[in-house]
């Protein structure tokens, strides 16, 4: 292990894309989008100020998650042989506090671009706001890290599968359209549209479901080392063969809410492109059943979401021009 600082290799711009593991950034940004599409198809209203500055902020946001978990995971890591050969940060000699520093950086851009929105929106974001970076920190930081549990799936899906959905409504409607927190001294309220609410889960179920089986399709991949770090994902709970169970459920399971918004006029049926790609997410499906490896198959789980929601961006494009 290396302990002098001057040894340490710098990180390079093609070391930086894998230590951000560019490859699944998309389950960050593609939600956003769709968001700002919904917005406009839906309810009307568009910020481009804050849609941008929120876009900037929730970049930084993914680009510390995965960086900052590669940093952690070195630390933490009981396997020497993993760490030391598998981990980016060990593998490429990099320097853990430089990469600890960097992704800082990070983190605080969108802490400061946070609460500019949150002059420029509702005091209820800062809430909402603080509550995501709050899962991004302690996902692998503390003494109990969240990633020593079986809430990997659930904790993105919801954070950024749902999460950067809402937000990039939230960033082009009005308060009381979705929710809002007013102060009158000594007195405050949370004021809100269950009815929007409700259809802002429905649509955004799909990237739920696509986001949490991406880091599914992550921890089966990983399970034997995992395992050895002492993590314990879901895979460890239910079982090799349940857990490819439920990723064939998940990778599927975002038409449903797609058809009843449909059926509902809450999107347009241009939305119904997303059954085009259908033979090619039953492809990956059979391909990731077949071996699970994270240096091949697993990029057919993020592959399935640019696909799915990629037809979904198109759908919402259509339906505004037409």
């Amino acid at each position: 292990m290396l302990t002098n600082e001057t040894a340490y290799r710098p990180m390079t711009f093609k070391i930086f894309l894998e230590f951000i593991r560019l490859n699944a950034k998309a389950a960050s940004v593609v939600p956003y989008f769709i968001g700002v599409l919904f917005s406009i198809y839906y309810f009307h209203a568009f910020n481009w100020i804050n849609s941008l500055i929120y876009l900037i902020a929730q970049v930084a946001i993914a680009l510390f998650v995965t960086g900052f978990n590669n940093v952690q995971d070195y630390y933490l890591a009981k396997d020497l042989h993993y760490r030391d050969t598998y981990n980016i940060v060990g593998r490429e000699h990099l320097s853990p506090r430089r990469s600890l520093r960097l992704m800082l950086v990070m983190l605080a851009t969108a802490i400061i671009l946070g609460l500019v929105l949150v002059f420029l929106t509702n005091w209820l974001l800062l809430f909402m706001g603080a509550a995501a970076i709050g899962v991004a920190i302690f996902y692998t930081y503390g003494p109990v890290p969240f990633s020593r549990f079986p809430l990997g799936e659930l904790l993105s899906g919801c954070v950024e599968g749902f999460g950067v959905f809402f937000l990039s409504v939230y960033m082009n409607v009005a308060t009381p359209v979705l929710a809002g927190l007013t102060f009158d001294w000594p007195q405050f309220a949370i004021v809100g549209n269950l009815q929007n609410i409700l259809v802002m889960i429905l649509v955004g179920l799909p990237g739920i479901f696509l986001v949490a089986n991406i880091m599914l399709a992550d921890n089966i991949s990983d399970l034997k080392q995992d395992i050895r770090n002492e993590r314990y994902t879901v895979p460890y709970y239910i079982g090799h063969r349940w857990s490819l169970k439920v990723y064939d459920t998940l990778a599927l399971l975002g038409y449903i809410p797609v058809l009843i918004s449909v059926a509902l006029q809450i999107l347009p049926i241009t939305q119904l492109l997303v059954l085009l790609v259908l033979p090619k997410i039953l492809k990956n499906i059979r391909a990731f059943n077949a071996v699970q490896v994270k240096e091949t198959t697993f990029n057919t789980a993020p592959q399935n979401l640019m696909l799915f929601q990629g037809m979904q961006l198109l759908g919402l494009i259509l339906g505004i021009l037409f």
